[in-house]
C-alpha cells in the first residue's frame, strides 16, 4: 500500500475525470495525498452555463471549486503553486523544477501521478509532465518512486500501448462525480449523467475504471 502520494497537475479540474476515484480509494486505504496544482486555470474559456464568472472573478471561482473538489475526494494537503495558466511550457525550468523538487523532498512520496509528456493534448499538461519527469530522473535511481501518468491524445494507445495500471473505482463513483460537479464553471455534470444513476452500466463503463501508464524512468 502506498503511504504518501504526490499528484502534480497544472489546472483545477485536471484531477476530476482522470484520477479522483483512484485518489479517494487510496485515501480510504490510509494514504496521505498531496496535490500540487500549478495554476488556477485563470485563462480558461468557460465561465459557467449560464455564465456566473468573468475574467476578473474566474481565478477566485476556480480556487473555490478546487477546494471543493479536494474535499469531495478527501485530499487534505493541497498546494497551489501560483504559476500562470497556459504558460507552463514557458516558465523558467529551474524555478518550476525547483518547486516540484521541494515538495517531493518534503513528503518523500511512494507514488507520483502526473500527465504523460507528449501525450496529454494541452501544452500545460505536457509541460507539467515533462517537469515532473526531469525532477524524478535527477534523483538517484533508488530514490525514485513509481511515476504513473495520464494520457489521452489520439495516438496514445498506438504509441504507448495499453495502460499497464487499471484501478476499479466503482465504489468511489460518488466521490468522483462530486469532484467533477465541484468544477461547475467548467462542466455541466448533469449532462454527464442525464437521468441515469451511478449504478447504470453506461456510467460504470465510462467512469468506473481509471487507467495509467507507468513511465519508464531511466535507470
Amino acid at each position: 500500500m502506498h503511504q504518501r502520494i504526490l499528484v502534480v497537475l497544472p489546472h483545477p479540474d485536471d484531477e476530476a475525470f482522470g484520477l479522483s476515484g483512484t485518489l479517494a480509494k487510496y485515501i480510504q486505504e490510509g494514504a496521505q495525498v498531496t496535490y500540487a496544482c500549478l495554476t488556477l486555470g485563470e485563462r480558461g474559456r468557460n465561465m459557467g452555463i449560464p455564465p456566473f464568472a468573468n475574467r476578473v472573478t474566474l481565478p477566485d471561482v476556480r480556487r473555490s471549486e478546487l477546494l471543493e473538489s479536494c474535499k469531495a475526494i478527501g485530499i487534505q494537503d493541497l498546494r497551489m503553486l501560483g504559476f500562470h495558466d497556459k504558460t507552463i511550457e514557458f516558465e523558467d525550468k529551474e524555478l518550476l523544477d525547483g518547486r516540484i523538487m521541494e515538495i517531493l523532498q518534503e513528503i518523500r512520496p511512494t507514488l507520483v501521478f502526473t500527465f504523460y509528456p507528449g501525450y496529454s493534448v494541452h501544452p500545460d499538461h505536457d509541460a507539467t509532465g515533462a517537469a515532473v519527469l526531469r525532477v524524478m530522473e535527477s534523483l538517484p535511481a533508488k530514490e525514485r518512486p513509481p511515476l504513473l501518468c495520464l494520457a489521452f491524445s489520439k495516438n496514445c494507445y498506438s504509441v504507448l500501448g495499453q495502460p499497464d495500471v487499471s484501478v476499479d473505482v466503482t465504489e468511489f463513483l460518488e466521490h468522483k462525480m462530486k469532484s467533477i460537479q465541484a468544477h461547475r464553471s467548467q462542466f455541466q455534470a448533469a449532462e454527464l449523467l442525464g437521468n441515469r444513476t451511478l449504478k447504470d452500466r453506461e456510467i460504470l463503463d465510462r467512469f468506473g475504471t481509471e487507467r495509467f501508464w507507468t513511465y519508464p524512468l531511466n535507470k
